[in-house]
């Protein structure tokens, strides 16, 4: 009987980050290219969207919706809650569900699991089985802008405020080698708040009647106004309250990948990236492939000789989370 070669496991840890979550398709298409193949893949917010897609062998349908979306196609997914949170989340992941299908994580090509926020205890929440768009939607619950996701009798916020870059979760999943990516390197002293809401610079296009202006109000809430047109414009309520969230996952970050270090770290620059700026997929899919390139001799360097294809080995199983 012919012995199987021994092979690292090797887990993916995609961060949090809104729009700039779009580079972590360039990140996985470098690896891919380069013949890394992830065997585990653990996400946290817009990292959970990106990571159960790519685990789902979805990922090719989703880059190609993204390369189209426009500015009004992103205004046209804010359905507007007056409780809990400023947008529902409801006609995004419903219109993801049409394109990607209603999966469960149990079904994925390779193990998956998010992070979320219990809401009432503050504990870190490690989800691994059921339909992937109610996990995603509960991971990346921004608090004061999404509406908390009801599951197993609690609330869930976004899994950023405890774990922005879940390499931990990666390890508990049994991951030899942690491929982490961090959309927050850059973002502190490189980043002016009073300019940072860049979709406010493109006027909304608003739909008809109620709900058109609604919107269009809405996204007003972004951008800041000042009386004076020779001093910067103050930053919007909501820039304040994102801006302030970016800085503590920030400063989480540096913590915990201090006392849980990834073996590879892959740093997209991205601080001029907007909330809402889902629409620029195409310039932050290149950033992401940019900083792979520039970080794929480290890596490669850390698998040593090449691995074995991947029908040689078993898949991955997840350990149990706490």
């Amino acid at each position: 009987m012919m012995t199987r070669p021994n092979r690292l496991r090797i887990g993916l840890a995609l961060g949090s980050g809104a729009a700039r979550g779009w580079s972590h398709i360039g990140v996985i298409r470098v690896l891919e290219e380069a013949g890394i193949r992830p065997d585990i893949v653990c996400g946290t917010s817009i990292g959970a969207l990106v990571g159960g897609v790519y685990a789902a062998d979805k990922l090719g349908e989703l880059e190609t919706w993204l390369r189209s979306l426009s500015w009004s196609d992103v205004v046209g997914f804010l359905d507007i809650s007056m409780g809990g949170g400023l947008i529902k989340g409801s006609r995004l992941v419903g219109f993801l569900g049409d394109r990607l299908g209603e999966s469960d994580i149990a079904d994925f090509r390779l193990p998956f699991a998010a992070i979320a926020t219990d809401l009432h205890t503050g504990r870190e929440v490690w989800l691994e089985k059921g339909p992937f768009l109610e996990v995603a939607r509960a991971s990346i619950s921004v608090p004061g802008l999404f509406t908390p996701v009801l599951r197993d009798g609690r609330y869930l916020v976004d899994g950023g405020l405890v774990n922005p870059v879940p390499v931990s979760l990666a390890r508990a999943m049994g991951a030899d080698i942690v491929i982490a990516v961090d959309l927050g390197a850059d973002m502190i002293g490189r980043h002016d708040v009073s300019h940072s809401a860049s979709t406010a610079a493109v006027p909304p296009e608003p739909g008809d009647g109620l709900m058109g202006r609604l919107q269009a109000g809405f996204v007003s809430l972004f951008s800041g106004s000042g009386s004076d047109p020779a001093m910067p414009p103050p930053p919007s309520m909501i820039d304040v309250l994102t801006t302030s969230i970016n800085i503590m996952q920030i400063r989480i970050t540096r913590s915990r990948l201090a006392g849980e270090p990834a073996d590879a770290v892959i740093a997209p620059r991205l601080a001029h990236f907007a909330l809402l700026d889902f629409h620029r997929a195409a310039e932050a899919i290149d950033e992401g492939r940019r900083a792979a390139e520039s970080i794929l001799p480290q890596i490669q360097a850390l698998l040593g000789p090449a691995q074995p294809p991947e029908s040689d080995h078993p898949t991955a199983q997840p350990q149990a989370a706490r």
